[in-house]
């Protein structure tokens, strides 16, 4: 139990079960789950579709901040991503031609990657500090999508672009697919290879590891890479759910909420150790916290006041010094001898 306890996941988890509780006790349609025509309905089922942006920022998130790094220009390249999708399907014969789609999702990552890799080449080759690196693009990146979509905002009717928002598959979401796609992908690289062992010997300690002749210039650019094309496929599930290229709404303040899901999810912007389940968790209790505020009648004027309420609460509690509180507090209220006790059958055992 105590191991248990002592998880990294366990409060992330018991913080994203007690909203689930209190939304349920609230409101109990809230766990309810419908199937109409072959497809899933109800609260839980909308979570899962409207997380997966901020779920891809988010796990390139956490591989940059591994690394010591903070990428501050996610929801710039989001901007730019739906505007050349858009961009190129507007400028098409046939908007609805599965083709023309393809390209243009291909095209919208392949931009995203290279403005990921310009992040890269400002941190490791010249030497940037990474928030400052990053802010550049921050600036820098709704403005080309500006120019790129001509200063309006661009509107198309594509159903095979709809399809990656709106779409099901198997009686779920394609958002939530791509989703957990991205999440087994970077799970298995970080957590089934080497990468991730040298991905938190970079972020420990970048000059020690380039001693033992680790290539942390490489990694580091390596994971500002992958966040910006992760960036790059949420800016387009976010441009197919509006079927709209929005330079100055699109991703907005996706960066502080990815940061925060990392860091609910116990990943240290220290750098070094990182949790990629914990950031799946820390996205869940965002996007769950989302919901109660719409549910709540809150207005979005004074939402981010309960929004940093809460999550103030859910920091406090996840807190090493409020970790080994509850703990010593735990011990006194054992009855006296049970420590004994508990040795003696480990020694028996």
């Amino acid at each position: 139990m105590t191991a248990v306890y002592k998880h990294r996941l366990f409060w992330p988890i018991v913080s994203l079960l007690t909203l689930i509780a209190i939304n349920a006790i609230a409101r109990p349609q809230f766990i309810t789950i419908t199937m109409r025509d072959g497809e899933l309905y109800g609260a839980l089922i909308t979570i899962l579709r409207d997380s997966a942006p901020l779920m891809l920022v988010a796990l390139g998130m956490t591989i940059v901040i591994a690394t010591r790094g903070i990428d501050l220009s996610v929801g710039a390249i989001m901007a730019v991503s739906g505007a050349v999708a858009l961009t190129i399907i507007d400028g098409s014969g046939d908007p609805d031609a599965l083709a023309t789609v393809l390209i243009a999702v291909l095209v919208a990552v392949l931009v995203a990657l290279i403005l990921g890799m310009w992040n890269g080449f400002l941190v490791t080759v010249l030497g940037i500090q990474p928030i400052v690196a990053t802010l550049v693009l921050m600036l820098a990146g709704r403005g080309a999508a500006l120019l790129i979509t001509g200063g309006k905002i661009t509107t198309v009717n594509s159903a095979p672009f709809k399809w990656m928002s709106s779409g099901y598959m198997v009686a779920l979401p394609v958002a939530f697919f791509i989703a957990v796609a991205a999440i087994i992908v970077i799970g298995v690289i970080e957590r089934r290879t080497a990468l991730g062992v040298l991905t938190e010997a970079v972020g420990i300690n970048p000059e020690a590891s380039r001693l033992a002749g680790v290539r942390s210039r490489g990694i580091i650019w390596g994971a500002y890479m992958v966040s910006g094309a992760l960036a790059g496929v949420a800016g387009l599930i976010y441009a197919s759910r509006t079927s709209a290229a929005d330079a100055n709404n699109a991703g907005v303040f996706i960066e502080l909420y990815a940061i925060l899901a990392v860091v609910l999810g116990g990943t240290s912007l220290n750098g070094g150790k990182f949790s990629i389940a914990g950031t799946v968790v820390g996205v869940f209790i965002i996007q769950t916290l989302d919901s109660t505020v719409l549910f709540l009648g809150i207005p979005s004027a004074q939402s981010p006041v309960f929004f940093g309420f809460v999550v103030a609460v859910v920091v406090v509690l996840q807190s090493p010094r409020m970790r080994s509180g509850l703990a010593n507090l735990s011990g006194r209220l054992r009855p006296r001898g049970a420590g004994v006790q508990d040795r003696e059958k480990a020694e028996v055992a």
